[in-house]
This record gives structure tokens, C-alpha cells and sequence, in this order.
């Protein structure tokens, strides 16, 4: 009996340069090739518009896809076969020809925050200096702690990290996931309370992008998708899609599985943290489309008026 080899496959996966992004860029292509003994990965570093500009906050650079819009243009054009992205920086409304292919696990959604000593948030004194790159993450802080100062900080992971020293920053507010896959734990000083701090829509997962009409690509990235962070990442991102923002909006929702049901709550805060309209979800069973009833219930609460502040008169729910 003559055995039958498989044909060698090669997949060019595309990525961020930074230290973080291949980590998660070499996570796919190792499980890919642990359940796909055929597959071999290489991978094709894409400098995005976000990673460019570093001298300004990235509410104010605009626009959507900052981590993501070069890459997606690789794919386009066949110059790789799939991307990865942490799935927060991923738009909503994803280019024509383009799908989520994978949901991987989701890792800690949390927030974190790592200090120049010990201390936790609540107890820094008044005044004190918070580095955070993140308009959401400002927004929740000063809405806690309105006392604190909020210093905008670029960079990738180590270097806001390294600038807690060369800022004098009481500290920094960022993922948890990320310092994790990193191994920096032991840099944390402390999570913050997910239900105050609500994480980003889509934070702690990774999405794996590829062409709708690879179907072969499509068959193999199929083993990395877990249906349960598929299903809650959903939901936050209906509630994100509702509403017409970005991830550089200072809104919020966050679903997770909850006593053999689900638990989604959601949140519009002020940038400055005066004004907060949040409400929440738990049931049996969630659809999809839960995201959006939550969005309607925060507009019809006031949440309107705060993005119309941040966006311009010109915002309409749903509008992308």
C-alpha cells in the first residue's frame, strides 16, 4: 500500500511588528501547524497608519482601522493569507471580500494597572499621574477617581511600561491579556473591577482575517475558533456596530458566560468622566442582536448627547 503524503501548504500570516503582535502572531501559526501538520507559517510584518504616528493621542488621529487598514489591504491584494489582530482594534464593518475567520479563546479581558510602587488606584493621592493611551480608559478612570490626573501615553507595551519612570507616572491602565502573553505578570499591581471598568469590546481575544473566497484557508484556521468567545465578542460588537463608534470612543461592553447563562453589561461614558449611562443583560441564552437592544436602551438613556459631543453633530447611531 502506497501511503498518501499530504501536499505542504504555506501561509503567510500577516502582522504588527511590534513584540506583542508576534507573540500573538506566532501563537496562530504554531496551533495552525500543530492541528494542520501540512501547514507551514511564515510571517510578513505590515507597518500600520497607528503604529506611524506616535506623536498624538489616537482619539485625535481619526479615522477607523489605524492598526488594521494596511494589513487588510495585504490580504486584499493576496500578498498574505491571513491576519491577526487583537480583536479590539478590529472596525466593526470589515472590508468587501474580507471575514472573521477565527475567534480564538479569549484571555483575561481585564484592565489592569501597574504602579511605580505598590499602590492600587483608589489609593494614589490627589493629583496623582495615570499614563493610559486609551480615551475609554480615561473616561472610566475619571469617572471613579476624578481627582486623579490623566496623561496620554503611546507606544508599544514596553514602552508605556517604561515610561511609569521616565514620565513620573504614578502608574499606567493597561489589558491584562497583553502583559500576560508577554509573561509580565509579576509587573502587575492590580486588576481592575470589570463591572466599573468595563474592557473594551473584543479585549483579551485575537481574530484571525481572511479572504471570504479562501475557502482552503478557511478550512484550516476553522480548528482555532472557540464558539463561546465567538458568541460574547458578537455581542459586544453589535452593541459597537449600533451605535456608530470606534474603538476610540468612550464606550464599553463586555460579555461573559455567567451561571450557565450570559451576563453582558454596557456602558457610554462623558471623556471626562461626568456623566455615565450603563446598563446590563443576563439570560439563558443570548443572540446576537442583544448587543443592539442594550446600544438602543443606552441612546434612549442619554448616551446620544455624549457621542454627538465626541463625534460631531453629524453622528447617527449605526452610522460607521
Amino acid at each position: 500500500m502506497i501511503e498518501k503524503r499530504n501536499v505542504e501548504m504555506r501561509l503567510r500570516i500577516g502582522t504588527r511588528g511590534s513584540s506583542l503582535a508576534l507573540w500573538q502572531a506566532r501563537h496562530v501559526a504554531s496551533t495552525l501547524e500543530k492541528a494542520n501538520p501540512e501547514v507551514r507559517c511564515e510571517l510578513a510584518i505590515i507597518k500600520t497608519k497607528g503604529d506611524r504616528i506616535l506623536d498624538a493621542p489616537l482619539a485625535h488621529i481619526g479615522g477607523k482601522g489605524l492598526f488594521t487598514k494596511e494589513i487588510e489591504d495585504s490580504l486584499l491584494d493576496r500578498s498574505i493569507h491571513l491576519a491577526v489582530h487583537s480583536l479590539k482594534d478590529l472596525p466593526t464593518e470589515l472590508p468587501d471580500g474580507l471575514c472573521v475567520g477565527a475567534f480564538l479563546r479569549r484571555d483575561d479581558p481585564r484592565d489592569v494597572f501597574l504602579s511605580n510602587g505598590s499602590s492600587c488606584l483608589e489609593d494614589l493621592r490627589r493629583g496623582a499621574r495615570i499614563g493610559t493611551s486609551s480615551l475609554r480608559r480615561r473616561a472610566f478612570i475619571l469617572n471613579k477617581y476624578p481627582q486623579m490626573e490623566i496623561v496620554s501615553i503611546r507606544g508599544n507595551l514596553d514602552t508605556r511600561v517604561r515610561k511609569i519612570e521616565s514620565e513620573n507616572l504614578a502608574g499606567v491602565v493597561l489589558a491584562a491579556a497583553g502583559l500576560l502573553r508577554m509573561g509580565y505578570s509579576n509587573k502587575i499591581t492590580s486588576y481592575l473591577d470589570p463591572h466599573l471598568f468595563i474592557p473594551a469590546i473584543g479585549q483579551g481575544a485575537l481574530a484571525v482575517e481572511i479572504r471570504e473566497d479562501d475557502t482552503a484557508v478557511r478550512q484550516k484556521v476553522a480548528v482555532l475558533n472557540d464558539s463561546v468567545t465567538q458568541t460574547c465578542v458578537e455581542v459586544e460588537r453589535a452593541f459597537l456596530r449600533r451605535m456608530g463608534g470606534g474603538c476610540q470612543v468612550p464606550m464599553a461592553a463586555h460579555c461573559i458566560p455567567k451561571d450557565g447563562g450570559y451576563y453582558c453589561v454596557a456602558a457610554v461614558i462623558d471623556p471626562d468622566g461626568h456623566l455615565r449611562v450603563q446598563d446590563e443583560y443576563a439570560g439563558n441564552s443570548i443572540d446576537v442582536e442583544e448587543g443592539s437592544y442594550l446600544a438602543d436602551k443606552l441612546l434612549a438613556r442619554g448616551a446620544s448627547g455624549i457621542l454627538k459631543g465626541v463625534l460631531g453633530k453629524e453622528w447617527e447611531p449605526g452610522k460607521v
